[in-house]
């Protein structure tokens, strides 16, 4: 691949040639012959040539140079970190393979024949052809219940474009446990709904799910984060003007039947499609009625003499159509990229540059050993547009990298670690984060710490108070926020840098990041230290808890990317965030406060 380098950028003329003198003052009446001379004379010594510049300056400043961000791929540091993050990385692509898979063979194979579509080729048939769909969290579930495979937590969830407008879409895969709620499925779908409610995107949901997962009902049903959060979650969004589309595609019972109820709009598949506040056996079993699923809840009963639902399909491609020609219904912002006077979007430039240096190289700077530095600048000029960052404060608090710059034509302020956080960095940063806010910038957060100093000097230096002021900055700032970890995430070093607590728009993790409050030698310090024997056992546990893929399975973040995935991923999750703008704009000016009632 073939870079730019500074010398190589078209050099422009210090001063216009429309100038080519002096500025002088214009003399006032009122001042003598002598005094008008030696005022010029002042002007023209101090605007002299020199103190003219042009644009042309100002990039090649802000262009990080090779000496911080060139790598040398024939260095065997260089070689050794890329075949271990590489081997990393093709366990997490076996992991995604499986997940996507979805449910055993015969469960597949059964969904097939029914007439039905696989989840995926449903999101796919969805969404607008040749656009991306960003799913989240897609190891949810993995290895969280003992002896059972909840493949992505039996949900998949992302963001995509339909009809022009981008959209969170929330799709039960039936094939997983026939599609029932367990406690990380209920968790991701509520995560979903949160994106949604951030960014003001319409919420597509298609249906297909037999309810709560019995088993674990405790851990479903009765809580202020479980299965009734998300009706409370449709009815909010729906009162800020925040579309809810249902699709139901199959089974739709118990409180599940709520989800097409409370929808903005909501079309069913005839003779496949299913709403009912209990089913055929609980009906018998409590009142003695036999009565058919297709006579109990079926498509034409709802569509015809209920009105739960608004459009009857005949099969799944026919209710995706439907779908889409709700989304086009919307009048609501589109996803195309806003000009750069677009108050959603403001300073956003049309085009961009890419960067000056290769994405694929950044496997072999950082590695996978959480002991070995890793240079923050090297991570930032394969991520932003040109190379081009201007850094605020390099000289003070360098543990800690700050400044301006822009990611696929998005204006950020960027915080990465370089090192521990001691008060002069947390003071930075606090400075940083109150700019950004007060000038609308979002903030994007690169991770890789082990926490914040500490030490008899640390505490008489006030590293309490002034680590509290950059953890209050991150919790107060009111802009998009967006956090990578790329390598450790220790301690509160975690909230100072915007850790899931902290509410980022997204939050990301490359294969090789760990998070944990301490890592498993410190931990066996610590156990030493109070006069106990650390257990081997407990430091293999915490050294296994720490690893992405645990943390992702939980939802600790949205999900594990590759690295060289970083700029397209954050690039769409700032597009996410600017629609979200104008959507908020939009329902201001509109002013209503209730959802839709289904009449």
């Amino acid at each position: 691949m073939a870079f730019r380098t500074r010398t190589a950028l078209r050099r422009t003329p210090l001063l216009s040639t429309a100038r080519t003198k002096p500025l002088l003052l214009r003399r006032p009446a009122s001042s003598p012959p002598r005094a008008a001379a030696a005022a010029a004379a002042s002007s023209t010594a101090r605007r002299t040539i020199a103190t003219h510049t042009s644009t042309h300056h100002a990039t090649l400043l802000s262009t990080l140079p090779a000496s911080v961000s060139a790598a040398d791929p024939s260095d065997p540091t260089f070689r050794d970190n890329a075949a271990s993050f590489a081997a990393v990385q093709a366990r997490v692509s076996e992991l995604h393979a499986a997940a996507a898979r979805g449910g055993p063979d015969k469960a597949r194979q059964r969904h097939v024949e029914r007439g039905k579509m696989l989840v995926r080729d449903r999101i796919a048939a969805l969404v607008d052809p040749g656009t991306s769909f960003l799913e989240l969290s897609a190891l949810a579930g993995l290895g969280c219940y003992e002896g059972e495979e909840v493949a992505a937590g039996g949900i998949v969830t992302g963001v995509g474009v339909v009809e022009g407008v981008r959209c969170v879409v929330v799709a039960n895969d039936s094939t997983v446990k026939g599609g029932t709620y367990y406690p990380i499925t209920v968790k991701k779908h509520l995560r979903a709904q949160a994106i949604a409610q951030e960014n003001r995107l319409p919420c597509i949901y298609l249906v297909d799910s037999g309810g709560a997962n019995l088993p674990h009902q405790a851990d479903v049903f009765p809580d202020r984060e479980h299965f009734g959060r998300i009706f409370f979650n449709q009815a909010r969004m729906s009162s800020m003007g925040i579309p809810q589309i249902s699709v139901v595609m199959g089974p739709c019972t118990a409180g599940g039947a709520y989800v097409p109820s409370m929808s903005d709009e909501s079309i069913i598949v005839d003779k496949q499609g299913h709403i009912f506040l209990a089913g055929p056996p609980l009906v018998k079993a409590a009142t003695g009625e036999v009565v058919s699923a297709e006579d109990l809840g079926g498509g034409a009963l709802h569509s015809e003499i209920s009105g739960v639902t608004d459009y009857l399909a005949v099969d799944d491609a026919h209710a995706l159509v439907l779908a889409r020609r709700s989304i086009a219904n919307l009048n609501y912002p589109k996803a195309a990229a806003p000009s750069p006077s677009s108050l959603d979007a403001p300073n956003r430039t049309p085009t961009y540059d890419e960067p000056l240096y290769d994405a694929k190289e950044l496997a072999g700077i950082v590695g996978t050993n959480p002991r070995l530095p890793v240079p923050a600048k090297a991570i930032i000029a394969r991520l932003v547009d040109g190379s081009r960052f201007d850094e605020f404060k390099p000289l003070y608090g360098t543990t800690l990298v700050t400044g301006f710059a822009r990611i696929q034509g998005h204006p950020v302020g960027i915080l990465a670690n370089d090192g521990i956080l001691f008060s002069e960095a947390s003071l930075k940063g606090a400075h940083f984060i109150q700019l950004c806010s007060k000038r609308g910038i979002p903030l994007v957060f690169l991770q890789n710490i082990s926490g914040f100093m500490v030490g008899a000097d640390a505490e008489k230096g006030g590293i309490a108070k002034n680590g509290a002021k950059l953890v209050t900055a991150v919790s107060c700032a009111d802009v998009p926020k967006f956090t990578v970890v790329v390598g450790s995430s220790a301690g509160a070093g975690n909230y100072g840098m915007c850790g899931r607590a902290y509410s980022p728009r997204f939050l990301w993790t490359w294969p090789n990041a760990r998070t944990s409050v301490m890592g498993p030698e410190q931990l066996s310090s610590v156990m030493e230290a109070v006069g106990k024997q650390a257990d081997p056992a407990l430091k293999a546990r915490i050294e296994r808890e720490s690893e992405a893929t645990f943390g992702s399975a939980r939802l600790w973040d949205d999900g594990i990317i590759p690295p060289e995935h970083t700029r397209a991923v954050l690039g769409l999750g700032l597009e996410v965030a600017s629609q979200g703008r104008a959507a908020e704009r939009r329902e201001r000016e509109r002013g209503e406060k209730w959802g839709v009632f289904r009449m």
